[in-house]
């Protein structure tokens, strides 16, 4: 049975919680994040972070993946490639993700990062699909 993966729930992502992302969607292998970008979020040159933008990808891929997962199953990234198309200074980023492809043990994952409908950045994640270890403990008894 898939995951529940509580929608604007704090607490649930605590670094996309610190970093200030809201998850606005997540159902069937789609996610949807919103961060607010403020002077918090910008590098040295006065844009936003490359590291904010990676989060909200990661995070998004992240919770696409994790509510498509069997009770006993945990996600984990392999590796992300992001390419950054436009700056961004302030305003309201939104983060679309969706599963590409799901095997028993791999997924590979697409974000788009847009801006009032300005492509911002996209990236690819391949992700790891695995058994918890209180289910690999049961099945594997040495008993």
């Amino acid at each position: 049975m898939p995951k529940i993966v509580p929608v604007d729930a704090r607490g649930f992502d605590l670094f996309g919680d610190f970093i200030g992302l809201t998850l606005i969607k997540c159902e069937n292998g789609h996610s949807q994040y919103v961060l607010e970008v403020s002077d918090r979020h910008l590098n040295p040159l006065r844009t936003a972070h490359g590291g904010a933008t990676y989060t909200m990808t990661d995070s998004g891929m992240g919770a696409a993946l994790y509510a498509t997962l069997d009770d006993d199953e945990l996600c984990s990234t392999i590796e992300t490639k992001i390419v950054y198309f436009r700056a961004v200074r302030s305003g309201k980023l939104v983060c679309d993700t969706k599963i590409i492809h799901r095997s028993k043990r791999i997924a590979v994952l697409e974000s788009e990062i847009t801006q009032g409908g300005r492509l911002i950045a996209k990236a690819i994640g391949t992700w790891s699909i695995f058994k918890t270890r209180e289910a690999s403990n049961a099945s594997s008894s040495s008993y």
